[in-house]
Parts: C-alpha cells; sequence; structure tokens
C-alpha cells in the first residue's frame, strides 16, 4: 500500500481536513492570548480533542495546568465544569443525586434528578489523586461511555464530552495512585515542565500586569465532533498499524521478543487501548501537519504521552531510579521499523 497515493474519500472530507488545521492555528493564536511557551503539551491538549480522548496532566505546582484547561474551554466555546477533588468527595458529587422536590401548583413531591458537574463538555478533575478509588471510580463510567447510570437510570452526556485530570507529583501524603483500570482510560499521560527562563520570564511579566484578553470563536462543539469522525477516516497502512501494535507487545515482559530491559524491569505491559490510542493519535497528528495518511514517525512521536502510563515498572526499576519513559526509549530503539509500506 502506497500510502503518499492515499487521499480522503471525499472533497467535503479534504475541505473539513483544511478548516480543522484552520481551526487549529485559530485555537493556538487564542490560547497564546493566555498561556506562554509550554507548546508540547497544547500540542497533545489538542489532539485530545480532535481525537475524542481524554488526558492526564501531571505537574509541579503554578504550571498553568487548570489554566490552560479552562482557557481551552472559553477557546471552543464550550461548557466547563472543575471539580476539586478531595478526600471527603463522594461519587454523587460528580454524578449528581435524585432529591426530593415539591410541586409549587399541586404540593405533590417527587424525587427529582439534579444532575452533578460531570454534565459539561470539559471537565477539569483537578488533583483527581486526593480522592480515594471510590469517587475517582465515578468517573469511569463517563469517561468511557460517555454516560452516567445513577439510581438504575441512565442519563447520556452531551457531546463532545472530555476529561483532563490533574495530578501533583511532589503531594505524596494523603493522595491515592489512580488504579491502573482507570489510568488506561485516559488517552494520554501529559508531563509539564517548568518553562526556559526566557519565557519564565514572560510569565511573570504576564501575570502581574492586568490580563484580559478577548478570544476569537473559529470552532464549535459540533466542529469538534466532525473532526473526530475525521479522524477515524484517516486511512493507516497495515505495516504501520503492525508497527504500533509491535511498540505495546513488546513492552509486555512475557513477551517472546521483549528486550532484556522489559524483562527486568516491567511489571506489566502496556494494553491493546494503547494500541488503539496510538494509531488514532498518529492519524490526528498527520491530519494537522497537512497529511492525509500515517507515518511510522507519527506513531513514534506518541509512544511517549500514550505509553508512560500503561507501562508499570517493577520494584527493581523503581530502587535503580528507571524511568518508564527511558524504557520507552529503549522499546523504541528495540522495535525494528517494517521496510515496506513506506
Amino acid at each position: 500500500m502506497e500510502l503518499n497515493t492515499v487521499d480522503l474519500e471525499s472533497t467535503d472530507d479534504v475541505a473539513l481536513a483544511d478548516k480543522m488545521n484552520a481551526g487549529r492555528k485559530q485555537i493556538l493564536e487564542e490560547l497564546h492570548k493566555r498561556i506562554i511557551g509550554q507548546g508540547d503539551v497544547i500540542e497533545l491538549v489538542l489532539l485530545s480533542l480532535f481525537v475524542g480522548g481524554n488526558s492526564l496532566i501531571v505537574g509541579v505546582p503554578g504550571l498553568a495546568k487548570t489554566l490552560l484547561i479552562a482557557t481551552l474551554a472559553r477557546v471552543v466555546d464550550l461548557k466547563f465544569t472543575r471539580i476539586q477533588f478531595t478526600p471527603d468527595l463522594m461519587p454523587s458529587d460528580i454524578t449528581g443525586t435524585d432529591i426530593i422536590q415539591e410541586d409549587p401548583g399541586t404540593g405533590r413531591r417527587s424525587m427529582v434528578f439534579a444532575p452533578g458537574p460531570i454534565f459539561s463538555n470539559i471537565v477539569l478533575a483537578d488533583e483527581i489523586n486526593r480522592t480515594p478509588p471510590k469517587t475517582q471510580s465515578a468517573l469511569l463510567e463517563a469517561m468511557q461511555e460517555h454516560r452516567v447510570t445513577i439510581q438504575g437510570r441512565t442519563y447520556e452526556l452531551d457531546e463532545p464530552f472530555y476529561v483532563f485530570a490533574t495530578q501533583n507529583p511532589i503531594e505524596l501524603e494523603g493522595t491515592y495512585p489512580l488504579p491502573e483500570a482507570q489510568l488506561d482510560r485516559f488517552m494520554f499521560h501529559i508531563v509539564i515542565e517548568h518553562p526556559p527562563e526566557d519565557e519564565e520570564f514572560e510569565v511573570v511579566r504576564a501575570t502581574t500586569a492586568i490580563i484580559d484578553p478577548h478570544f476569537n470563536r473559529t470552532v464549535t462543539g459540533p466542529d469538534l465532533v466532525a473532526f473526530q469522525r475525521l479522524v477515524r477516516r484517516v486511512p493507516v497502512a497495515d505495516p504501520v498499524m503492525r508497527y504500533a501494535l509491535s511498540l505495546v507487545r513488546t513492552s509486555r515482559p512475557k513477551a517472546k521478543n521483549a528486550p532484556d530491559s522489559v524483562k527486568k524491569w516491567v511489571a506489566f505491559g502496556a494494553s491493546v487501548r494503547a494500541a488503539q490510542y496510538l494509531v488514532l493519535g498518529a492519524k490526528a497528528r498527520a491530519l494537522t501537519s497537512g497529511r492525509y495518511h500515517v507515518s511510522f514517525d507519527d506513531i513514534r512521536a506518541m509512544a511517549h504521552p500514550v505509553m508512560r502510563h500503561r507501562v508499570l515498572t517493577n520494584f527493581r526499576a523503581e530502587s535503580e531510579g528507571v524511568t518508564t519513559d527511558s524504557i520507552i526509549d529503549e522499546l523504541l530503539s528495540a522495535v525494528a521499523t517494517p521496510k515496506s509500506g513506506m
């Protein structure tokens, strides 16, 4: 399959791809009215939007994690809610609950559902690891099925729907690590670092002055839903898809072709969902790069954010200071790129 000759199916698809790229540029321009630097982080957040995935953003306090997502919601004009996760937060505080309500006209009382903050377009789960697993799990059905079930009744969430969760890696006391099943629901694990000195200087300058930007909104919720469908129509050659699958399968210690580093330091490798998100993220990356096909480089670019929270290291790795990112680097070196297809 010669990917250089592959095109989208119709002129409407091509026009939608052009609109997606123009929208991406506009969103970037608007975001940078408030967010300085963090280009790689913003790119991954936008890929989450275009794929329809949820993302986990990890970084120390003060790096504009919350500001980024709140500003993004304003730029794309979507309903936004922020849930501050605390140890006493209950599942009903997220999903909502039935309450007794009296009809003013008849005086009759009945149970009425009061929707919780999950009923939004963009939900920011702030410091998600500060609440117990029971409450964390209240997000699971919403993230996977875009619906919630309460008292035996199912309520659909409005589209588009995204969950962005933040974690502070330096606060260990009083935190609850996310269960593996919930981690796997996040498309990306995005690491946000301190910016370079010149960017940090501009942050201080900008945030100590009056900031009241006006945002031009050119991308809407229905546009994002259309972009998500377009991403799934991007063709992928079999060798490229097999390469993505090989990266995932090789990350498992019991795989025959797993490198020594994986067998030595990995407790559990990446799931099937990792391969799915590698391909979907690569499709979105290709479109936002102006291409209508997926390359091996697209897959490689997605490897760290997609796999770093799915490759679980063992005690030996922790004791020797081996990070998941370094293991993924070795996987990228160990897994050969197929000769055909590109």
